[in-house]
């Protein structure tokens, strides 16, 4: 695309575990140019590496630019998962790196979970459960930021897609062994997926990708939850766990919004259905709506806004912090 405006340029930023996903364009006419890569950006003994993000960044830039026409770009917005917990390097260095490379003037880092929230509800509001191979809840009244679970599969995550499938992997367990709460259909299940599961400890305990292993299963216990009733409860009780979080993080005030976003509710209505009426005993002042985009959008949103003025979202020290600096 060419023409664009060359007011009010952004760059909007989702970094991953599945890689970086970019778009730029302007206030005015809205996205231009989208890119992505493949390979996530590496985290080391200092958290996310700052040089590897910008190495993977800035060939994606020179290309959107080029085919969206001459912007300028005033401002980025990055949306990084394990920013809360891992970002202290990319925090420290990235501004100052982005305003070199870009001109840039201003610098949003947003944990992804805040850019979950922001593609889902924008600017409302509410509480939003963001589910995949993990779980995360993350909910504000426009004066500050609540966040709940997100403490990884040894911890927590639970109801996310790696608490699922353990929990389906289990049953299968015991239906092996004879114990009680054991299902049949998920062993068979079990082995058709992984083998005979008496070898299931030595495949999946030295992996290093054990949660997206784990995680892998969520939907076999999806399909067999339809007249298997342990499988069924599994989802239940994970919605039980959803609806525990979003209640955690979920302002008591007046009408908030409340929506889910992630691969996790590809699950369909097996899950979706006990979530809903989960939600609707614990959060009975909150109303159900549909995410309106996911991170990515998020990352636009914010970035819109932050490219013509200041975001009227809350600040946070670790969710989402502003850098101003002088462009060159």
């Amino acid at each position: 695309m060419t023409g664009a405006s060359e007011g009010s340029g952004f760059l909007a930023v989702d970094s991953g575990g599945s890689g970086l996903r970019a778009v730029v364009g302007t206030a005015e006419r809205g996205p231009l140019a989208r890119r992505e890569s493949a390979e996530p950006v590496r985290t080391g003994d200092r958290g996310i590496d700052p040089e590897h993000f910008m190495a993977h960044l800035m060939p994606l830039v020179r290309a959107m630019t080029a085919e969206a026409g001459p912007v300028r770009l005033t401002a980025v917005v990055v949306g990084a998962a394990g920013l809360a917990s891992l970002g202290d390097a990319l925090r420290a260095e990235l501004p100052t790196a982005l305003t070199r490379e870009l001109g840039v003037r201003r610098v949003a880092l947003a944990a992804d979970a805040v850019t979950a929230y922001v593609g889902a509800l924008g600017s409302r509001p509410g509480a939003v459960i963001a589910g995949g191979t993990g779980l995360i809840t993350i909910g504000t009244d426009l004066t500050g930021w609540r966040r709940a679970d997100g403490w990884g599969h040894l911890l927590g995550d639970c109801g996310g897609g790696a608490w699922i499938g353990r929990a389906g992997l289990e049953a299968a367990l015991r239906a092996h062994d004879g114990r009680e709460g054991g299902s049949a259909r998920l062993l068979t299940s079990a082995e058709e997926v992984f083998g005979p599961v008496a070898g299931l400890p030595g495949r999946l305990y030295p992996r290093p990708d054990r949660p997206a292993v784990l995680a892998s299963f969520a939907p076999h216990v999806a399909v067999c939850a339809e007249g298997d009733p342990v499988a069924a409860e599994i989802l239940r009780l994970a919605a039980r766990h959803l609806a525990d979080s979003a209640a955690a993080v979920c302002p008591s005030g007046g009408e908030p919004r409340v929506a889910v976003t992630g691969g996790l509710f590809k699950l369909g209505d097996p899950l979706l259905g006990p979530v809903d009426e989960e939600l609707a005993q614990r959060l009975p002042h909150a109303r159900r709506v549909p995410a309106e985009g996911d991170p990515l959008h998020g990352s636009v949103r914010l970035a819109t806004e932050l490219s013509t003025g200041p975001l009227t979202l809350p600040g946070d020290e670790t969710m989402l912090s502003v850098t101003t600096l002088s462009g060159e």
